[in-house]
């Protein structure tokens, strides 16, 4: 006969078990891709930011994170044009992130290797990674070009 403690041991590592079964099985496989590691910058303040970064370390990207105080001094050094601006800057291999793109387009960008400066979610939409929430809407994120050209490159709902 098993105590509470014992009980409740068991039931915590099973349940951290099946978490990490799910975890990995959601992580996408890119065969014959190495996934680069991605740096972000942020503001200190930005709790969206914080959660972006969680979301990238969840699906199996290895992230450092730094504190910038000139976000828009960083923007303009990596090129990423005024309107596909958001809170965050992510470098990921020759690609630029803006915002909070799924870790699922940039796992698809790495793989299809476009011909683009990188990736946005402008803004801070509701219901994109990091910042989740009751009220979500569905988003595009954008493949831009730092003349400033967007075409679509995913839909989310």
């Amino acid at each position: 006969m098993m105590d509470r403690r014992g009980f409740l041991a068991a039931t915590l590592v099973g349940a951290a078990t099946l978490i990490a079964r799910r975890a990995s099985a959601a992580v996408p496989s890119l065969p014959g891709v190495a996934r680069p590691p991605v740096t972000v910058y942020k503001d200190a303040s930005c709790g969206c930011c914080k959660k972006w970064v969680e979301h990238m370390q969840a699906s199996g990207f290895t992230v450092t994170a730094h504190d910038n105080p000139d976000m828009d001094a960083l923007k303009d050094h990596y090129g990423v044009p005024s309107g596909v601006r958001s809170c965050h800057t992510a470098l990921v291999g020759s690609y630029v992130i803006e915002g909070h793109v799924p870790a699922s387009d940039v796992d698809r960008m790495l793989k299809e290797q476009p011909k683009v400066a990188g990736l946005s979610v402008p803004g801070m939409v509701t219901g994109s990674p990091g910042m989740e929430g009751s009220m979500s809407k569905p988003y595009t994120v954008l493949a831009f070009q730092k003349t400033g050209a967007t075409t679509p490159f995913a839909s989310h709902s």
